[in-house]
């Protein structure tokens, strides 16, 4: 019985130090990787532009449509659900050249306010940059500027992270919008 006894002990101490062995070894090996966030490894400027389609007249240029209509619960817009393909340019002006393309969509999540949570993959495909940055997260649309997380990327941006500042430039009523985004990585591969 002494021996049925002290097996048991061995097999838990034996465990209990299989274990510290397995974490101590993983938490030597590992170095932790540090970001100086007070500089950005990339930064870039672009102009975000929306054309929404109206359901008549502009359904040539129409860069966006909701999907989704707001099912009538307060004032705004509340549960409607935008998809867009709109294009990003250098400067303000529409007809520039792309350097990409801002794909994903937009729902407006505030019932008592315009409020929304968007989600997008920046789509590069130019000789000076090609890949994907992924950018999502709340939109506080009444706020001057907001600060929306990158939170990967491909090609270029591979794993890249950061934050993307955004500031209404410009907008028509309910039918065009433009955003400036001056995106800052902080990790980058």
């Amino acid at each position: 019985m002494t021996s049925l006894v002290e097996n048991q002990n061995f097999k838990v101490l034996f465990s209990l130090f299989f274990l510290l062995v397995l974490f101590f070894s993983h938490t030597v090996s590992v170095s932790p990787v540090y970001i100086d966030q007070k500089k950005p490894c990339k930064q870039f400027s672009f102009y975000y532009h929306d054309i929404i389609y109206n359901g008549g007249d502009n359904v040539a240029n129409a860069t966006s449509a909701a999907i989704v209509n707001p099912p009538g619960l307060g004032n705004f817009r509340f549960g409607e659900l935008v998809i867009f393909d709109d294009p990003i340019t250098m400067d303000k002006n529409y007809l520039s050249e792309y350097v990409a393309r801002a794909q994903g969509f937009y729902f407006y999540d505030k019932k008592l306010g315009v409020n929304a949570w968007i989600c997008m993959t920046l789509v590069f495909n130019s000789t000076e940059h090609k890949g994907t940055l992924n950018i999502m997260g709340a939109d506080l649309m009444r706020e001057p500027t907001r600060d929306i997380p990158v939170v990967g990327g491909t090609g270029d941006f591979f794993m890249a992270r950061g934050i993307a500042t955004v500031a209404t430039d410009a907008s028509e009523g309910l039918s065009y919008f433009r955003l400036k985004m001056d995106i800052k990585l902080y990790e980058c591969y």
